[in-house]
């Protein structure tokens, strides 16, 4: 089974993209390959050097998702529209196009978006 977990909200703001890693990682943890796909404000979850105070560390829960095999892509005119470069990204997300989001859903059983 493999579902694909598209994230378009920003961290911190609301908690979608917070229920979207713990969705993530839960999926992993059961035995299901996860892909995930940040889009639009999504891409700031992948931006390096996140130091929140009070609250859970998005950036934390995609390195660990990473770790147990999430294949991360991040929308990379939406990274551009930002001002965000590969470099400004940590490792193990990739940057994609809308072509590799296609290929996420053909390959995927779930498609889930937050």
């Amino acid at each position: 089974m493999k579902f694909t977990v598209i994230i378009g909200s920003a961290p911190y703001g609301r908690e979608r993209a917070y229920s979207a890693l713990r969705f993530a990682l839960t999926s992993l943890l059961e035995g299901v390959e996860v892909n995930i796909f940040l889009i639009e404000d999504g891409v700031y979850v992948a931006k390096k050097n996140q130091n929140p105070s009070d609250v859970p560390n998005y950036l934390e829960l995609l390195k660990n998702a990473i770790d147990l095999g999430a294949n991360v892509k991040v929308c990379g005119p939406c990274c551009k529209a930002r001002g965000l470069s590969e470099e400004d990204l940590i490792e193990g997300v990739k940057l994609a196009t809308m072509h590799d989001l296609v290929n996420f859903v053909k390959e995927s059983d779930k498609v889930v978006s937050f």
